[in-house]
């Protein structure tokens, strides 16, 4: 048990050590991006007004700011208007998908990427959620930012703090390559 504790609190000073490799400069960055636009191609869009989902499918990638996130269909979800009245029916013809304000969150579904910067984390399935800045990744995650590499099945970025937290499974454990920096390199 004692040193399960042990690996527990190594593995987080090498994801924080791993995922605070920007300085403050990137935290600033990281903390406007929630206020750009959300830009999205992909082949196909349907669009459920009722349900205030948005459906990108076919090679979808979003963009904001230094984010990129790339799957094979990505669901916008926004919020719920708490001010409007489910009985009452909208104008025919009303098209009101929502603004990119009043986003809730990015499910990203199929050979996910999600990129900013040097950091690339990849699974099978993520979510992104806007106000809290928050991505969860899971299903054969992976972490990498230059040569180092984490492997868990659960990996949370916290964008705001520029932290993260790797998980697993029972019965499997996370995994990390960390390449210590090299000295010579800095001082060139």
């Amino acid at each position: 048990m004692r040193s399960r504790i042990i690996i527990s609190v190594i593995m987080v000073f090498f994801t924080v050590s791993f995922l605070g490799a920007k300085e403050t400069d990137t935290k600033k960055k990281i903390k406007l991006d929630k206020d750009q636009p959300i830009q999205i191609v992909s082949d196909r869009l349907d669009a459920y007004n009722e349900k205030k989902l948005v459906v990108f499918s076919g090679h979808a990638v979003a963009t904001q700011g230094d984010k990129i996130i790339k799957a094979d269909r990505l669901f916008l979800y926004y919020k719920k208007d708490p001010q409007k009245d489910p009985r009452v029916p909208e104008k025919a013809g009303a098209q009101d998908t929502g603004s990119a304000g009043d986003l809730e969150k990015i499910e990203a579904k199929g050979n996910v990427t999600i990129t900013q910067g040097e950091r690339i984390v990849t699974g099978n399935d993520a979510i992104f959620y806007q106000d809290t800045q928050q991505i969860i990744m899971i299903g054969n995650a992976v972490m990498r930012e230059g040569r180092n590499v984490i492997h868990g099945d659960r990996i949370v970025v916290f964008l705001d703090e520029d932290r993260g937290v790797v998980e697993s499974v029972e019965k499997s454990r996370v995994r990390a390559t960390i390449y210590p920096e090299d000295n010579k390199d800095k001082k060139k």
